[in-house]
């Protein structure tokens, strides 16, 4: 018996369908049951909600999902290999678990949505995790199909997703994260936790979206970001100077002076930069 069902224990399943972690997949298995369940909470209010799940492997995380009363989770997962361990999930679990044998990397879970909103809830595989979380922040329209999104990453990664101005990990994520969205480090989970142990201790994150972030263009919003950040130790007077204008002109818009460096520029400042660059290009 495990802790949340009558199915058996993780490490019996990976036992019996030979999944062990690829490391060219991103793969570490997290299997204690107490740890999914607390990030399947962390994702509440469960019931009645459809759960997008990227990477499920052996199952841990969709279990404690579908016994802590999520209506439907989609699972999508690359691995064919953990397509027989979801199998027995889904015939525990009658009509909740749909089963998506494919790569999240160009995979739209839209479509089956049916119109309804979405939480993205994922032990992600650390090679790709960034890569994903970036282009669900620049879904569009925006509000984006989802309402929240509980996902593991590198302590590190987490770290820069959460970061405001004058904190040491803000950068360019920092700034996409916390305009789109509420960011917040929930917990970590040490590398003993999983299989086989990463060199590094995870955190397990929560993004909600804002219903109306600070308008502005966001290819632009990228734009100077990248420019700003791409020379982190050089003042805004210097590294402004790729995107074409007077960097004089941004800062001055952001109410910034040009000698300041961009981590210790709020994300305001970098709206104020992004609507100032899309005049001046309209400008010419």
């Amino acid at each position: 018996m495990s802790a949340i069902d009558d199915l058996p224990p993780l490490r019996e399943v990976i036992r019996q369908h030979a999944l062990s972690a690829r490391k060219s997949l991103g793969q570490n298995f997290l299997l204690d049951l107490n740890l999914t369940a607390r990030i399947a909470r962390a994702a509440a209010p469960l019931d009645d909600s459809t759960i997008v799940e990227i990477g499920p492997g052996p199952g841990g995380l969709t279990r404690a999902l579908l016994a802590l009363g999520a209506r439907r989770v989609i699972a999508i997962e690359h691995d064919e290999r953990a397509i027989p361990a979801l199998q027995d999930i889904s015939a525990r679990y009658p009509g909740r678990l749909e089963i998506v044998h494919g790569d999240a990397m160009t995979f739209d879970p839209r479509p089956l949505l049916n119109g309804e909103r979405a939480k993205i809830v994922a032990n992600l595989p650390y090679n790709i995790a960034t890569q994903l979380l970036i282009g669900w922040l620049t879904t569009e329209p925006w509000p984006p199909w989802y309402d929240m999104m509980v996902l593991m990453f590198q302590r590190e990664v987490g770290e820069r997703i959460v970061a405001r101005e004058d904190e040491e990990a803000y950068g360019r994520l920092g700034v996409l994260a916390n305009w789109r969205c509420e960011t917040k480090i929930l917990f970590d989970i040490a590398p003993s936790a999983f299989v086989p142990p990463p060199k590094v201790t995870s955190s397990v994150v929560r993004l909600v979206p804002r219903t109306e972030p600070l308008a502005c263009d966001r290819k632009l919003l990228e734009q100077v970001a990248a420019a700003a950040f791409g020379q982190r130790r050089k003042m805004l007077r210097q590294s402004l100077k790729s995107l074409g204008v007077d960097p004089a002109r941004l800062a001055q818009a952001a109410g910034v002076d040009a000698t300041r460096r961009a981590e210790t520029v709020p994300i305001s400042g970098f709206v104020a930069m992004a609507r100032e660059l899309a005049d001046i290009r309209a400008e010419t």
